[in-house]
């Protein structure tokens, strides 16, 4: 008995659709922007379509007695991106998603086994969310090039006449997932995603790969942490009374107004790349300025206000400007060298702007927001009752 066409459905899987709702908001990257690689490792899975089968050996008057199904296979993934903006990044690569097969029994006595290797290249567009400093939503559409290469057996009462089918197609897929950035560089990943497949005798189905893995930004540094100089508290030497006189009267009180505080700004893009919270060079040498002016003068307290504009989320440009103000702390504790408790630090989310309102137009993130809102990035230095 000849099988002119046998029905491999392990492309054909009917899994349970997987929704996700992705929270909008303005959040900001903590990421740089720029080329990353990765590679992801995990479970596939497809469900084999026995009845499909079934009916295939029956249209060749043989009748299934049992079937034995391998709907289970490890996958992976490598994969290279490119981050355009904080949102969105494209991302290419290879991915393997094992091997799927079946095993039939037939009477008249005979058995069918079937088998499916699936592999191929993709292309996604990725956008990505923050929810936390650390933790960000990820979801991707894109395309799939599968290699689908099929392999049929029969012995007894089964004829196999085409034992090596094969198929490449591009098709859908998609995803989603959660990210976890360890540091600015290197962060991990853990995603499920449906691969649209052509099985190579006319079934179309879907194949689900969940994983997790690394992924390592090329060009991204990790902050370093600013040394903190200990100074010890001055030694007060007690001293006896001097020997009471009497005084003549009193002079008229001249009430002598307190000193102004000395207040300096200075420009967030000056001092920290874009979202950033580490020192660059050329902001160490605005603040060893103002470190030189201050190292003979006295004063009660050093003020540092770290301000942000109103481009992200509440939460985070709240972080944001709260690192950058310590960074600054950090810096001038270890130019002046004075205690930690004379500096207090203050972080404003972007509610307090040097812009005119109306002055920058528009909530879509660009270039010209970003540059019109520059004077709002900033870190103000005041010096309280110098003297």
């Amino acid at each position: 008995m000849k099988l002119a066409r046998t029905k491999l459905a392990s492309a054909s899987g009917k899994l349970s659709l997987i929704a996700l709702a992705i929270l909008a908001g303005p959040f900001a990257l903590a990421d740089d922007l720029g080329w990353y690689a990765g590679a992801n490792v995990g479970r596939s899975s497809a469900t084999i379509d026995d009845a499909r089968i079934t009916s295939g050996l029956l249209g060749s008057g043989l009748t299934t007695t049992s079937i034995t199904d391998d709907n289970r296979s490890s996958g992976y993934k490598i994969f290279g991106g490119y981050q355009f903006n904080r949102n969105f990044a494209v991302e290419g690569g290879y991915f393997d998603l094992g091997n799927f097969g079946f095993n039939a029994n037939t009477v008249p006595t005979g058995t069918l086994s079937g088998n499916i290797k699936l592999k191929g290249l993709n292309l996604d567009l990725v956008g990505t969310l923050p929810i936390s400093e650390k933790f960000s939503v990820l979801g991707r559409i894109g395309v799939n090039y599968a290699d689908a290469a099929d392999s049929f057996a029969g012995t007894g009462a089964v004829n196999v006449l085409n034992p090596s089918p094969s198929k490449r197609e591009t098709n859908l897929k998609v995803g989603v997932g959660l990210q976890y950035a360890f540091t600015d560089a290197l962060a991990m990943r853990a995603e499920i995603e449906r691969y649209r497949i052509n099985d190579a005798v006319g079934n179309k189905g879907d194949i689900d790969l969940v994983s997790l893995g690394l992924i390592y930004r090329f060009g991204a540094k990790t902050p370093t942490p600013v040394p903190v100089a200990y100074v010890a508290p001055p030694v007060v030497v007690a001293q006896a009374p001097p020997p009471v006189e009497v005084a003549p009267p009193a002079p008229v009180p001249v009430v002598v107004p307190p000193p102004a505080p000395k207040k300096v700004s200075f420009s967030a893009d000056s001092l920290f790349d874009f979202d950033k919270a580490s020192l660059k060079p050329t902001g160490q040498q605005d603040l060893d300025k103002l470190a030189a002016e201050l190292k003979n003068t006295q004063f009660d307290v050093i003020k540092v206000t770290g301000h942000t504009d109103r481009i992200g989320s509440h939460a985070y440009n709240q972080k944001l400007s709260e690192r950058r103000a310590e960074a600054v702390k950090g810096y001038l504790m270890t130019s002046i060298g004075i205690a930690g408790d004379k500096i207090v630090t203050k972080g404003v989310d972007g509610a307090e702007p040097v812009t005119k309102p109306g002055e920058c137009q528009g909530k879509k993130v660009s270039k010209a927001l970003i540059a019109c809102l520059q004077p709002d990035r900033r870190v103000e230095v005041e010096v309280v009752g110098t003297r």
